[in-house]
């Protein structure tokens, strides 16, 4: 008889470790990562100008590699079965990037002037890159990012826009999602792309 409760509290203290190396094992499970793309090359003669495109600042909830979806406007939660392949800002950042450099018809397009004087800089607000569940099992994507250009010589503010587009999801399965994503951000990039060459003269 002595030794029942010591054996109860052995098997409740197994039982217990098991259930925590449960849930140690589902939190290390790797998520699918996704990207983006930017926009393609265009033939453009490029324009003796260098511009930097800084790292957009956001709101905590869009600061992480985590896909956010918001099913009311005081909500935020993440897609349980994949993330970004970088944090929100830093692939916006790069997919601008890269579009700036294939379309804006720059000389020079980077991330932090490498250690040259720019003509330009462009800074960004990322306002919303979330998913939003709608009617039945369909998810508006929206995408929107307040943009300034600065003129480095006496660093005036030469233009301040907002940008926004949205695109619809027909499920929300993860795939279809991501393709949402990437057609509203397109849109996006392309109207900050025409934008930027338009206020620096191109």
């Amino acid at each position: 008889m002595i030794f029942r409760p010591i054996l109860v509290l052995l098997v409740a203290g197994l039982t217990g470790g098991c259930a925590a190396l449960g849930s140690i094992n589902e939190a290390s499970v790797e998520l699918d990562a996704y990207t983006l793309s930017p926009l393609g090359l265009a033939d453009s003669t490029p324009r003796n100008l260098h511009l930097v495109v800084q790292l957009p600042t956001s709101a905590g909830a869009l600061a992480t590699d985590r896909i956010l979806i918001k099913p009311s406007a005081l909500q935020a939660q993440y897609l349980a079965n994949g993330r970004w392949t970088d944090p929100a800002p830093v692939l916006v950042q790069t997919l601008l990037l890269a579009s700036l450099q294939n379309q804006g018809g720059f000389s020079l397009v980077d991330r932090d002037g490498s250690g040259l004087m720019p003509d330009f800089t462009l800074t960004t607000e990322l306002q919303e890159f979330q998913a939003e569940p709608a009617t039945g099992a369909a998810v508006t994507v929206r995408v929107s990012a307040a943009m300034t250009l600065i003129r480095e010589d006496d660093l005036s503010i030469v233009a301040t826009r907002r940008f926004s587009a949205s695109a619809m999801a027909q499920t929300d399965g993860t795939a279809d999602l991501v393709v949402a994503f990437d057609v509203a951000l397109r849109e996006v990039m392309a109207d900050i792309v025409s934008w930027t060459r338009a206020q620096t003269g191109g």
